[in-house]
């Protein structure tokens, strides 16, 4: 059952409100970094390689490790923290609450303090035994349809054009799960989405929360 738990935690039908955020994409759109396929897809890669998995599969990874609960909140906390804008703050907050809400009606046990989304994921995969190292392709395959298709309805892109790029970026996401950083290098240094995200608080009209 750890399959059918695995493939419902990477789920769109996930009921933690994905669909409404882009992480800085539309904002990126808007500013016109993104404008075409080639561009969201160098886009979403960057983000993909020199933010998510750099610090959010790091924390993640420990996250689903052996820890004690005072360990674990410590770090569910320092991830909030890593978060730049209030925009991408109130996501992880947001849909981590909603995930753990979901989790208590299912039966697992939430032990962590206002979760934040990668925190409420390792309890679920804890709790059900799923392997590692899936939960951590499943979490990135999750997060990058949630980009193609905020790139589809944003940039516009066509539906050929979004499975394209589903698979010429799903290829890297094996080597982004396995890619493991000792704690004092994990960096969420990423100026332009930080910048690109605060922007988007602000931005005229939008179709997204963050």
């Amino acid at each position: 059952m750890s399959l059918a738990h695995l493939l419902q935690l990477a789920s769109p039908t996930l009921p933690v409100g994905a669909y409404s955020y882009s992480q800085g994409l539309e904002a990126a759109i808007e500013a016109g970094t993104v404008k075409d396929a080639e561009s969201a897809q160098a886009w979403i890669g960057d983000v993909l390689e020199l933010s998510l998995a750099r610090m959010e599969v790091q924390v993640l990874r420990a996250l689903i490790g052996d820890m004690s609960a005072a360990s674990r909140q410590d770090l569910n906390d320092v991830f909030v923290a890593t978060r730049e804008s209030a925009e991408l703050r109130a996501e992880t907050l947001q849909m981590g609450q909603a995930l753990a809400r979901l989790l208590r009606e299912l039966g697992v046990e939430v032990s962590v303090e206002s979760p934040a989304y990668p925190t409420a994921y390792a309890l679920a995969v804890r709790h059900w035994n799923i392997e590692p190292r899936a939960a951590l392709v499943a979490y990135l395959w999750s997060w990058l349809e949630n980009q193609v298709m905020a790139a589809v309805k944003s940039v516009p892109l066509g539906q050929t054009a979004g499975q394209k790029m589903l698979l010429q970026l799903g290829e890297r996401l094996a080597a982004v799960a396995d890619l493991e950083i000792p704690e004092q290098d994990w960096s969420n240094f990423a100026p332009g989405l930080a910048y690109l995200s605060a922007r988007h608080e602000t931005q005229y009209s939008r179709l997204f929360r963050s």
